[in-house]
């Protein structure tokens, strides 16, 4: 059973940075590739960053490249995002999630094990 808790997130003013730490039980990072997403009310949940489970490739969604960094400890079992230049539009619940099916590594039903979220709020 892999078990994921989400911690880091808070309010902050638009421009600010925050950085979201997920805790992963077990050998999760050597057996899954990782992924943050984020929702908003009345929205589906939208893929933000992941890294692949050996490479430790990243892929970002278009609106946080060049603001938000996805990296792992694996000695700590954590997994992490770096927000920079937060925007409003950032608010939202995030979570943090293993991938275990074969498919896109942006794809939502591709990964069986969430997190229970953290919330961002970023204000103006």
């Amino acid at each position: 059973q892999v078990e994921l808790v989400e911690s880091g997130g808070g309010l902050v003013q638009a421009g600010e940075s925050l950085r979201l730490s997920c805790a992963a039980s077990g050998r999760t990072f050597s057996t899954y590739a990782m992924g943050w997403f984020r929702q908003v009310p009345e929205k589906e949940r939208e893929f933000v960053a992941a890294i692949r489970r050996m490479s430790g490739v990243t892929t970002y969604a278009d609106s946080v490249k060049g603001r938000f960094t996805i990296s792992k400890d694996n000695a700590m079992n954590t997994l992490y995002l770096q927000m920079n230049n937060l925007k409003l539009e950032d608010t939202a619940v995030y979570y943090c999630a293993a991938k275990n099916r074969i498919g896109s590594i942006n794809d939502t039903r591709n990964y069986d094990y969430w997190g229970q979220g953290t919330q961002v709020t970023v204000s103006s």
